[in-house]
């Protein structure tokens, strides 16, 4: 008889299999990045099919199974995901999040749980729309990666550690450097972006709510260039987010 386990998870992405069921990557509680098969969901008589939608958060029992587990039961936990599936802004800016989360995940448990309950709140955040979601999103992305250990700098110097604010930015040197150690091709943002993303990975929201859009569209594309160099992995929704632009 397979085990089984209950959790509860996210749901990041799905993918077709065979004529009837999906792949489910889910980003769990308790049991880090999970794969499993959801039988049957893509015929309409399924009793669970709409509850297995990206951006869901659910409470899942799941089948230890040969290759692949398997999804025996699903409840909903949070209403949001329609919310962000039905309004493309908000649902670019949901993708970037779960394909972030998968990517930061994927090789290690090691954090997992952070990275979950930071992204439950990130996708309840962008889905009542509490902040600017492009603020959302940069910050999500910010704390996702000091979970996993790249926090940048964003006041003193990431290579001497001397005391800031700096006026450089290095996505390759870990955030911002000073003048002696400023690399080539090293970014000069402007000073309210770096207050703004220091802003955004304190979650100092009374601060950050009232930035400047120049400083808002800097901190994007520096966190965004930021988080690829450090994941190691192109982050392909950045892409459609960047064409809606």
């Amino acid at each position: 008889m397979m085990r089984s386990y209950r959790d509860e998870a996210i749901v990041l992405r799905t993918h077709k299999l065979g004529e009837a069921d999906r792949i489910i990557t889910l980003l769990t509680s308790e049991h880090g990045l999970v794969r499993a098969v959801a039988k049957g969901v893509r015929r309409t008589s399924s009793k669970f099919g709409s509850r297995v939608e990206p951006f869901g958060v659910v409470d899942v029992q799941i089948a230890k199974g040969r290759s692949l587990d398997i999804i025996t039961q699903v409840e909903v936990i949070s209403v949001h995901a329609d919310a962000l599936a039905s309004n493309f802004e908000l649902y670019t800016r949901a993708s970037v999040m779960v394909e972030t989360a998968e990517k930061l995940t994927q090789d290690s448990d090691e954090g997992a749980r952070s990275q979950y309950l930071l992204l439950v709140g990130a996708l309840f955040a962008l889905s009542h729309v509490r902040h600017d979601p492009s603020l959302i999103l940069t910050s999500y992305i910010l704390r996702a990666l000091a979970i996993a250990g790249w926090a940048p700098s964003c006041f003193d110097c990431a290579i001497c550690g001397a005391q800031g604010p700096h006026s450089s930015f290095s996505i390759h040197e870990g955030g911002a450097v000073c003048g002696q150690c400023r690399p080539a091709g090293a970014a000069a943002p402007a000073p309210e972006t770096m207050t703004l993303i220091g802003e955004l990975l304190s979650g100092d929201w009374a601060r950050a709510d009232t930035a400047e859009g120049f400083a808002r569209n800097e901190a994007h594309a520096l966190v965004s260039s930021y988080a690829q160099w450090h994941v190691e992995r192109r982050i392909h929704s950045l892409r459609v987010l960047e064409r809606s632009r």
